[in-house]
């Protein structure tokens, strides 16, 4: 379950950095989304955050869940800070969507 949790908090900020408008040109050029679109993403960033945060805390209790909750938060937002953005943009998306499907898998196993 903490490897679903650390693929949908990857999820989640990649949403919520898609909602961002320096993001957006940074990823499109002068093609970046309009507000509504931004705000899904925004939505969607913060559901899969609080979907992440349910399944460490159902996974591991409330003495446990909350502090292991933000350890995801560290491990999935590393790779995107200090790896993905600065150097492979255009990963970002893809991974975004196959990790949480892998992390499923996994979880399911």
């Amino acid at each position: 379950m903490m490897l679903l949790a650390v693929t949908l908090s990857f999820a989640a900020f990649t949403a919520l950095s898609l909602a961002m408008e320096k993001h957006q040109l940074e990823l499109h050029g002068k093609a970046a989304a309009s507000a509504s679109v931004r705000t899904r993403w925004r939505v969607l960033g913060w559901a899969l955050l609080c979907v992440s945060f349910a399944l460490t805390v159902v996974d591991h209790g409330w003495a446990a869940g909350p502090v292991l909750w933000l350890g995801t938060l560290t491990i999935a937002g590393l790779p995107i800070a200090f790896g993905l953005y600065p150097w492979r943009q255009r990963w970002l998306k893809p991974l975004a969507c196959g990790l949480p499907v892998l992390g499923l898998v996994a979880a399911v196993l």
